[in-house]
């Protein structure tokens, strides 16, 4: 059976065994759709507008507007970058659908220009997956607040106990969760003991401004390792329904206009 047969073929209930797995081929199975993790992805799910809808964003002012993408349009992307003109920008709107930890999650909504809603365990059960670092993963701390640095950390011991610890933990909070279900306990009260290390599965509808300005700061250097690593995931995809605007961003030094 062909992938997209399998997933057809799932049941997509949330109580069904299958669920999970159901959401999981189908992330697979999309070719806008980035795996990250061990059972995260980010699916692009839809795009309105692209680079010429941006330039026609900008020209309504002098009620004109382009048909094709020249160089001459590419002119006018480029001096509504360096001058950091925003509104064009927000002709184009994504949405995506993503499933990362929980405190992944939390960052993410920080960015408050733009539309979230998230998977609710009051209403449906919680899966099975969590995260685990990889062992280069493992790192430590140093520094101060505003100026922390990150090192691996090559002790062994440590790095093997620490992925120990990651296990135990969470799948304990997991049987708890199940225990309190099964006596009937609530699921808005049995959920309280799951950690922030569980994935969740969420939708984000943003603009392209906007998301320019996540991306300025969680695909950074300075950014928390796991958002960054979705960060690359979600430019990778957008990039390609504006080709221009993000060749620009990059080039005007990653600044939100």
């Amino acid at each position: 059976m062909d992938l997209y047969r399998e997933v057809l073929s799932l049941d997509t209930g949330e109580d069904h065994d299958y669920h999970d797995e159901w959401c999981r081929l189908q992330a697979i199975a999309s070719p806008t759709t980035s795996t990250v993790y061990e059972h995260g992805f980010v699916t692009l799910e839809k795009v309105m507008g692209d680079d010429l809808d941006i330039v026609n964003n900008a020209r309504v002012s002098f009620n004109v507007s382009s048909q094709e993408m020249t160089e001459k349009e590419k002119g006018l992307l480029n001096f509504l970058m360096r001058d950091r003109h925003g509104s064009p920008w927000e002709a184009v709107v994504f949405r995506f659908h993503v499933r990362a930890p929980i405190f992944v999650n939390r960052e993410w909504f920080r960015h408050r220009i733009g539309s979230f809603n998230e998977e609710s365990l009051r209403y449906s059960l919680a899966n099975e997956q969590y995260y685990v670092p990889k062992a280069e993963d493992v790192r430590r701390q140093t520094g101060k607040p505003g100026a922390y640095t990150f090192e691996t950390i090559e002790d062994p011991a440590v790095v093997n106990r620490t992925l120990e610890l990651f296990e135990h933990t969470q799948k304990d909070a997991l049987n708890a969760y199940h225990e309190m279900l099964d006596m009937g306990v609530a699921r808005e009260l049995a959920r309280d003991v799951l950690p922030v290390g569980m994935f969740s599965s969420f939708v984000w509808t943003v603009n392209l401004r906007a998301l320019f300005n996540f991306l300025s700061l969680r695909n950074d250097t300075h950014a928390l390792r796991e958002i960054r690593t979705y960060a690359e995931a979600v430019e990778e995809l957008a990039a390609k329904a504006c080709p221009t605007a993000f060749e620009l961003f990059n080039t005007h030094g990653r600044v939100t206009p």
